[in-house]
């Protein structure tokens, strides 16, 4: 994704250094599993402490205040404003340069998406819907270089970062057919319910046993979320392996 933002950047003559550093820290702050993890983290919070989570925001807090052993790095507030906002459910960006990455963060994933999708036999790429592939082609790279193309077009017409009515309902069609089949497909479901024991259990027993936790001044709720949301999907499994599963042993 930080690539198709830099190239939209210097085709628009903006800042592409900006463009790739808020491109670069935009998700630092996805826990395990993705959105799925996010969601689940979600209510742990909630349910537990009265708290929330939003991966833009912890984004935020990974480079301010977790980076370089607990000394934060030394951004911009363009570079800090573009990652808190790249996301479609924060508010909007400051600078032009924080626009373009929220909107290519939906090409990247979207189409990779559907790439992987199709690569794993989930879905048959002859039920994608017909009239917004007709619009942006047939491959994930053909799709994404037309939404490019069309992103910087309309963005120079218009004197702000957008898309053309065709490419934004195209994109939109696509989106609502991957939650449709995909991210909320049955499949998806099943894996839904295995993330969320996954993840409500480590929870649970890092709650309940802070002493596991990297040690750190801050209250227990943020000691929990910043440990869980920096694992990797491998890193977790084997941590709820090691809390689930017996291991053999000899009598």
């Amino acid at each position: 994704m930080t690539g198709i933002s830099r190239t939209v950047a210097r085709a628009l003559a903006l800042n592409e250094d900006l463009t790739e550093a808020i491109g670069l820290g935009h998700d630092l702050g996805h826990p395990p599993f993705g959105h799925i993890g996010e969601d689940v983290l979600d209510r742990c919070l909630h349910e537990r402490f009265g708290g929330a989570f939003h991966h833009w925001e912890q984004s935020l807090r990974v480079v301010d205040s977790l980076e370089r052993d607990g000394r934060g790095l030394n951004l911009t507030e363009q570079v800090r404003d573009g990652i808190l906002c790249h996301s479609g459910r924060a508010p909007a960006p400051a600078t032009l340069e924080g626009a373009i990455v929220r909107i290519t963060d939906r090409f990247a994933y979207l189409n990779h998406d559907i790439d992987d999708a199709i690569r794993a036999g989930l879905l048959d790429a002859a039920a994608l819907p017909s009239e917004a592939i007709s619009v942006l082609g047939e491959s994930g790279s053909a799709r994404i270089d037309a939404l490019v193309h069309d992103l910087v077009e309309q963005s120079e017409l218009a004197g702000e970062i957008g898309q053309g009515e065709a490419a934004a309902r195209a994109m939109s069609s696509l989106r609502e057919f991957m939650f449709e089949h995909v991210y909320l497909g049955p499949i998806a479901r099943r894996e839904h319910s295995k993330i969320e024991t996954v993840i409500r259990s480590l929870f649970d027993h890092y709650c309940a046993n802070p002493e596991l936790l990297p040690p750190a001044d801050d209250e227990l709720p943020t000691r929990v979320t910043d440990y869980i949301a920096g694992m990797t999907d491998r890193f977790c499994i084997r941590a709820y392996e090691e809390l689930a599963v017996p291991r053999a042993f000899g009598l």
